[in-house]
């Protein structure tokens, strides 16, 4: 068997902006992309979204996503699917459409074999400091997403045996390995699936539960980084989702991909759009191609 290369499947969600996806896929070159499209995106944006994509770009089915919705984790494990079945990478990066990266792919990828076989998730088991009540609501009612609302049918439930549940960032950067096991729970325990499809906001709590499950995935404890490889500019108020980030930023961001003193980098941000962020993204390809410049010079014979 090939050695697998040191390199992300990137899964990327979108819905709008292709001028944004479309940049960022193509910054995201070579690697592979898996990329998602909200069935609910008007035809034009779709078209614009896809058309004339590059052959490492694969189209993933289109479900129904959106904020808060369950088929946003559904989407997640399709594109573990995909990555796992159509590549040899290294680790899986869970991306939306208004990501962007911050290093080169020289940078990502040293990375990615610095760190074999780990992944990069921070993990809260419950009670989650940054969710009301711990987060236990989210779990011990069914909830539907309407509207950017919650509905939450006020009965009960009881909670999964030996899950520990657990909190955590849609985004990701996990190893092959962990992205097979999260495949094997989901293939092998149909009562978890159908639990988590009433949970609240479940792309935040089904793989980091099932990885930090000992009784699920062993071993977990050892074998992930607590760092989240993406910057993200939280200001501080109470958002259902991050600020967009500007040119303001751009200080706080340039930062960020080399992580200070012996912190690891973060090497990609969010969240970018063409409309408030092109001038940003401008700064950062510019940053980004004279480091990589810098390096080709000094390695050349």
């Amino acid at each position: 068997m090939a050695i697998p290369t040191a390199a992300p499947a990137c899964v990327v969600l979108a819905h709008e902006d292709p001028v944004q996806v479309r940049r960022l896929v193509e910054a995201l070159d070579p690697f592979p992309v898996f990329l998602h499209c909200d069935v609910r995106t008007p035809d034009d944006v779709h078209g614009a979204m896809t058309e004339g994509l590059p052959s490492r770009v694969r189209l993933l089915d289109r479900q129904r996503t959106g904020w808060a919705r369950w088929e946003n984790a559904a989407a997640e494990i399709a594109g573990y699917r995909a990555a796992l079945a159509q590549t040899d990478a290294t680790h899986v990066a869970v991306l939306t459409g208004s990501d962007y990266p911050l290093a080169t792919p020289d940078e990502i990828r040293a990375l990615l074999e610095a760190h074999r076989g780990r992944s990069f998730l921070i993990t809260h088991p419950l009670p989650h400091p940054d969710w009301r009540g711990g987060g236990w609501s989210r779990f011990r009612y069914r909830h539907w997403a309407w509207r950017k609302h919650m509905l939450r049918l006020p009965v009960p439930r009881r909670l999964p045996r030996d899950v520990v549940l657990t909190g955590g960032s849609q985004m990701k950067l996990i190893s092959r390995e962990h992205a097979q096991a999260v495949l094997d729970v989901v293939d092998a325990c149909p009562d978890l699936v159908r639990f988590w499809r009433r949970a609240w906001i479940a792309d935040e709590s089904l793989v980091p539960s099932i990885l930090n499950s000992p009784a699920l995935v062993p071993g977990f404890a050892d074998e992930h980084v607590e760092h989240s490889p993406w910057y993200i500019g939280w200001d501080g108020t109470r958002m259902k989702s991050p600020p967009w980030l500007t040119t303001a930023d751009a200080g706080r961001l340039l930062d960020r991909w080399t992580g200070a003193g012996d912190e690891l980098p973060q090497v990609f941000a969010r969240k970018f759009s063409t409309e408030r962020s092109s001038d940003l993204l401008d700064l950062v390809d510019a940053a980004v191609g004279l480091r990589g410049q810098r390096r080709t010079e000094v390695t050349a014979p």
